[in-house]
């Protein structure tokens, strides 16, 4: 409701202004809009509400190029599997606790997708291609535990009862292995890969394969339950909470021989385990990345998808992106999904369907791994640059954001910056830049003084095209984070004229129906829209140009004018129309203060000749008395004819039977159009002239009607000019 606020308040603002001598308001409080600036140390929700970022300590920069997999002993030891192209040896690195990290040992294989620890702090390392599961000792010592025969070792847990789960591709199986390192499978998935493992408070496996995107409920006793199967191929990551709350992240598009499956498949309910907190030293285990992620293979494509599967086995879609593939899943102590990803390294928290936040961001890397501590902190760890992190539990100190540059598109003067905010004891700041290039740089403005977000204050950056804020926000002392909810700067552009770009004469004898009309005329005609840059020689009835069109109805003795016209600062516009004829030097007002772009009048109230007109548009409805402009453009030379052509020397006679009949049609400004005859009031049949072509002001005409019955007959003619003006005459012959 309170982002639904802001919004509704900056709309007003905006509307406000807009009606006020054209001030501006350029507001920010999407994620969206957020996210498109620079962002340090900051977190943004999915509803627009920027805070501090949990804190985000590099722990560890090892030297392989990927970190798959991260895990933590009792006494707060980190342990690392990384590998990748180049890479003779897989590399365990460990990090103890407050002191320097180091590789404790380096294993046959090139990668190591998966660790995990036992109750009693040992370590233990999967490697792949060729899978074994080494015991690693404080030393570095390492032996071989076991080997499952399978290609991939794509994760590893340990279940309350010692018992280590192993899941492998390419035969998509589970196996089990005692402490004293004896085993065999467990369970098959029936897919390619079991990709993803985690164990309930029950002793259940959840597993997620590949390509059939299963997510698999495993008993005790190896009974196998598909709780969902995704739309994507691939499920990457599953995690458990503390309440039995099912999560699963999946990647990857389907192929034809694996269609998804639009509704999920029926579960039965599974009882809620009494929440109870992981005991120090219970296993963590690490989610390896794809397979299809391994360096030399393709990389999965179209985004990834989050479920959540409730206690009574209800599956949902809680969070998708469309090029942002999840890795790996943990569990915050609020029981909500932690997401790590690629190929940003975003790490995002998911507390509802409605609802997400980008907690931090270590781009350019993929975050692989997630492990939890005992005090709410996360470790990460990072592919394309193998490092390892530590995240919160406490908030980064201090964080700033920059915001994308704004393109006011005129050269403005920066007015006020309001912020909505809530401050929670700490303190945000805002300041400005501007500029007259599209990005920042040494040549813009240096930064103004802050002005405290709550109050707001006056920008004193100086007047230029483009402008950006930065909010600096600082952490309360009791340790919380101040919101932020959207800042906005409101603006004047310079105020430019307007632009006349075209003037049209529209089509003699039409006129515009007025708004009111409803009703579409019988008689009308369509023309094309403006601005047109080419002139037809003759009024056309449609064209293609431009976008809009404009129609008239019949009117005689009617003429008008459209015009095209623009302002930059896009304020409303209102017209004069004058007319002059060319020979004449002074202007008469036809109209002023028309609003709309176009214009009719009644032209038998001027005599026959060449006029002109001029449009003056004015911005005056947007700006105040003394600070409008005007812009005015002339048409082109056009003819008012009122006039009807002549018919002179109309003669008939019967010759042979016939009827022959003469005329010469004459007409002092217009070009005579069309000729028709009448025989004893029949139909009228339209005639060409002598020279069989209309393009004259005066064409004679010669008619032989056929056989005629004798007697008496009465010949009537009719001739029209462009401008519709008609004659009419009549012979009687007689016999």
């Amino acid at each position: 409701m309170r982002k639904i606020t802001v919004v509704c308040a900056a709309l007003i603002a905006a509307a406000m202004y807009a009606n006020a001598s054209q001030t501006r308001v350029w507001s920010v409080s999407e994620r969206e809009e957020f996210e498109k600036g620079s962002i340090k140390r900051l977190s943004v929700s999915s509803d627009g509400k920027v805070t501090l970022a949990p804190s985000l300590k590099e722990l560890y920069d090892s030297s392989s190029p990927y970190l798959w997999a991260v895990a933590r002993d009792s006494k707060g030891n980190l342990y690392a599997g990384g590998g990748g192209a180049g890479g003779a040896k897989a590399k365990l690195y460990m990090v103890p606790s407050g002191a320097a990290g180091k590789v404790l040992a380096e294993l046959d294989g090139m990668d190591i997708y998966a660790v995990a620890v036992d109750k009693q702090d040992g370590v233990y390392a999967a490697t792949s291609p060729d899978g074994k599961v080494y015991r690693v000792l404080p030393g570095g010592r390492a032996e071989v535990f076991y080997s499952p025969g399978a290609k991939y070792i794509w994760a590893m847990a340990f279940a309350p009862s010692g018992d280590l789960f192993v899941a492998t591709g390419d035969k998509g199986e589970v196996h089990r292995v005692t402490p004293a390192g004896k085993g065999g499978v467990f369970f098959k998935t029936d897919e390619t890969h079991a990709r993803s493992l985690a164990i309930d408070a029950r002793g259940n496996l959840i597993v997620g394969t590949e390509p059939g995107g299963l997510i698999l409920r495993v008993s005790p006793a190896a009974e196998g339950f598909v709780l969902y199967q995704a739309a994507k191929r691939e499920v990457t990551a599953v995690a458990v909470a503390a309440d039995g709350t099912v999560y699963a992240a999946a990647a990857g598009a389907r192929t034809a021989a694996a269609p998804p499956v639009v509704m999920p498949v029926p579960v039965a309910p599974v009882p809620a385990p009494a929440p109870a907190a992981p005991a120090q030293g219970t296993t963590r285990t690490a989610v390896a990345v794809p397979s299809t992620f391994v360096p030399g293979a393709a990389s999965l494509t179209g985004g990834s998808e989050v479920y959540r599967i409730e206690t009574d086995g209800f599956p949902r879609k809680i969070w998708s992106h469309p090029q942002e593939i999840v890795y790996t899943l943990a569990v915050d102590r609020a029981g909500r999904a932690i997401a790590g990803t690629g190929n940003k390294g975003n790490i995002y928290r998911l507390e509802s369907e409605l609802l997400s936040t980008l907690l931090l961001n270590t781009a350019p890397t993929q975050i692989t791994s997630l492990a939890s501590g005992p005090d709410g902190e996360l470790y990460a760890a990072s592919g394309n640059i193998g490092k390892l992190f530590a995240i919160g539990p406490g908030l980064e100190k201090d964080g700033t954001i920059e915001s994308e540059a704004h393109d006011s598109t005129l050269h403005s003067q920066w007015g006020r910056i309001e912020s909505r905010s809530v401050l929670n004891g700490g303190r945000i700041t805002i300041s400005t830049r501007s500029g007259n290039l599209d990005s920042p740089s040494k040549n813009w403005s240096p930064w103004s003084a802050s002005v405290d977000a709550r109050e707001g204050g006056r920008s004193g950056s100086p007047a230029a095209r483009f402008i950006q804020w930065r909010a600096m926000m600082e952490q309360a002392p009791d340790g919380r984070s101040p919101e932020l909810d959207s800042v906005s700067v409101a603006y004047l552009p310079k105020n430019v004229a307007p632009v006349v770009e075209e003037i049209e004469i529209t089509p003699p004898n039409y006129k515009f129906p007025p708004q009111s009309l409803s009703l579409t005329p019988s008689q009308s005609i369509t023309l094309p829209p403006l601005p047109r840059r080419t002139r037809p020689a003759t009024p056309q009835v449609s064209l293609s140009i431009g976008s809009s069109s404009a129609t008239l109805q019949y009117a005689k003795g009617f003429i008008g004018a459209r015009w095209a016209a623009r302002d930059e600062n896009g304020d409303d516009l209102t017209a004069k129309v004058e007319i002059r004829g060319v020979a004449e030097t002074e202007w008469k007002l036809l109209k002023e203060k028309i609003t709309d772009k176009h214009y009719t009048w009644d032209s038998t109230a001027f005599p026959d000749g060449e006029y002109r007109v001029r449009v003056t548009a004015s911005d005056s409805p947007d700006n105040p008395a003394g600070m409008a402009l005007t812009a005015q453009l002339e048409s082109e030379k056009f003819t008012i004819d009122n006039t009807p052509p002549e018919i002179l020397s109309l003669a008939a006679g019967l010759n042979s039977g016939a009827l022959d009949v003469r005329w010469t049609a004459r007409d002092a400004r217009s070009v005579i159009e069309r000729a028709e005859y009448s025989l004893d009031g029949g139909e009228w049949t339209v005639v060409e002239p002598t020279t069989k072509l209309m393009d004259s002001r005066e064409l004679s005409f010669n008619v032989r009607i056929g056989k005629v019955q004798p007697g008496e007959h009465t010949i009537a003619v009719r001739v029209a000019d462009e401008f519709d003006n008609q004659a009419v005459s009549k012979t009687v012959v007689k016999p």
